[in-house]
């Protein structure tokens, strides 16, 4: 197992003491008074950077001040070197950069390996961050996000635990006193340097009147897949625009593609219909961010958008060396404004915890002290009894304790269940979640899971119908998923091509479907019949 994740690069999520910790841990273990759920000493878990002196460099300001441009021209001098990213996009658009320069770069994320001839630099999507390697320089990008109430652990994990002569942490400045306190105890040396933005935002004084108004290069933000094509339609249909669409749930290469044609001056589609993704992780040149509402859902609550939030969205206008030398920012409601100034002139809220999730050694270990309680019992007891600094908090378990409960009976070893409950599904997802089912059930009785054919191949049409659209999107989260664990389990999920080829077909039908959708004249392509298929984990 050791030599497994080692072979990853010992970057799986909470992995982090899989090579060089759990010696440690056993250790430690067997002093009687030693409490496993004692998570008050983080930094003592990731030996290896502890044994640095790192020397620390805050870049941080607002959207669009050049704050990531200067730490990865540090990257790029490196003699060795390790990008962290938030989103597969980044990690990619930053691969793409140093390759460019000729500084070979390897790309890994949960469902991507591109390695290059001796490359000495990784990027990466922040989950694989490697704790068990000497770096010479790293940049961890929105080290914000280490408040994340979901995915605030990982971006801990790599602060703490980056083994990094020279560590370059980029985002908001609301992040800095917190880093300050966390890196406090570490011995690390840190330095802030403060950036300004390099294109005025300007705020309007009136909401916009009608989508009569809309111009080329403008972005209108919404929160919900329904309003997003609504307002699409109602664009095309004055006849002066044709609109990308941009949303969490597109496959990333489908939302990569969208951006390229609304970004393409050539292209017919120069108005952007975008949910909050588009606050992060795609180079846009966009002229005017409308705020369509400043309340959304955020899966329990109709809520107003935090500071943050506004302040992230609103600063993708005017993108610096962009045709648009000014960003503008407005609504389409006017009693909106007011909540919009008073947010772009404030600062962002100060964190004042980071986001913490045990190591699977931990856990590993725990369950050897209570061997007759199921995992999911184990791991809900653990997270009940886990104790924090007041710096600290336990980022949410539920959708990792769903998984626990609907595999808890199944014949599978502990780390095969760990493995299982950290993947990439979407329990909220009907589709998503009966394939993680099926690929579980099959694993833990036949050792090997083969993707039955989910489409045929000429049978295929793009979707006419939202619906159709989200059935289609669902079941790329579930191919998606069997990618990822075919890089963790790769003799028991030997079809990755197969799935491969399938997400990419996806891809096709659904941009497909984005382009129809905003044609106004027939189109003389009709490449796919209707489809007379079914996912083979629904039948």
């Amino acid at each position: 197992m050791k030599l497994f994740w080692r072979r990853l690069g010992g970057a799986l999520h909470s992995f982090s003491a899989a090579s060089s910790g759990y010696g440690h841990f056993s250790s430690v273990c067997s002093n009687s008074k030693f409490d496993l759920t004692d998570l008050t000493r983080p930094h003592t878990w990731y030996p290896l950077a502890r044994r640095k002196k790192r020397n620390i460099f805050l870049h941080v300001g607002p959207t669009n001040s050049g704050k990531t441009y200067h730490a990865l021209k540090q990257l790029e001098s490196s003699s060795s070197g390790l990008y962290c990213g938030p989103l597969r996009l980044l990690a990619w658009e930053v691969a793409k950069r140093l390759n460019k320069v000729n500084v070979p770069c390897n790309l890994i994320t949960g469902q991507e390996r591109e390695e290059i001839n001796g490359a000495k630099h990784n990027s990466v999507t922040v989950e694989m961050a490697d704790v068990i390697c000497d770096y010479k320089c790293a940049v961890i990008d929105e080290i914000q996000m280490i408040g994340c109430n979901t995915r605030g652990f990982s971006f801990t994990r790599a602060l703490l635990g980056i083994a990094a002569d020279e560590l370059h942490l980029c985002g908001d400045t609301c992040a800095v006193p917190l880093v300050q306190e966390i890196l406090g105890v570490t011995g690390d040396v840190i330095k802030v340097q403060y950036y300004e933005r390099l294109s005025p935002l300007i705020p309007a004084k009136v909401p916009l009147r009608s989508f009569s108004d809309i111009q080329r290069g403008d972005c209108v933000v919404t929160f919900s897949r329904r309003e997003i094509y609504k307002m699409k339609k109602e664009i095309e249909t004055k006849g002066k625009h044709l609109c990308s669409v941009v949303y969490g749930s597109l496959p990333p290469e489908t939302r990569t593609r969208q951006a390229s044609m609304f970004n393409d001056e050539s292209s017919e589609f120069d108005v952007l219909v975008a949910s909050d993704a588009v606050g992060m992780g795609l180079n846009l040149n966009i002229s005017r961010i409308i705020f369509s509402t400043l309340k959304k859902f955020d899966g329990s609550e109709m809520r107003k958008l935090t500071v943050s939030e506004i302040k992230q969205i609103a600063g993708r206008a005017g993108r610096y060396g962009s045709k648009f030398p000014n960003g503008e920012v407005t609504c389409l409601d006017g009693e909106d404004l007011p909540l919009l100034h008073s947010s772009l002139r404030s600062p962002s809220p100060i964190l004042e915890r980071a986001g913490l999730f045990p190591t699977s050694d931990l856990l590993f270990l725990y369950s050897r002290l209570h061997p007759k309680v199921g995992f999911y019992h184990m791991l809900e007891q653990f997270l009940e009894k886990a104790k924090t600094s007041p710096f600290y908090f336990i980022t949410n378990c539920e959708d990792i304790l769903k998984v626990a409960a609907v595999i808890d009976e199944m014949p599978l070893s502990l780390e095969d269940k760990y493995l299982f409950c950290i993947s990439p599904v979407d329990m909220n997802d009907e589709i998503s979640g009966q394939g993680l089912v099926q690929f579980a059930e099959s694993y833990s009785k036949r050792g090997v899971v083969h993707l039955k054919e989910i489409f045929t191949p000429g049978t295929l049409r793009v979707p006419k119908s939202q619906n159709e659209l989200m059935e289609l999107e669902s079941i790329h989260k579930v191919l998606d998923l069997y990618v990822w664990l075919s890089f963790r389990l790769e003799e028991s999920f030997p079809d990755r091509e197969v799935a491969s080829a399938q997400k990419e077909m996806c891809n096709l039908l659904i941009e497909e479907f984005l382009e129809r959708l905003g044609w106004q004249r027939p189109r003389a392509r009709n490449l796919f019949k209707r489809p007379s298929w079914r996912p083979a984990f629904l039948s």
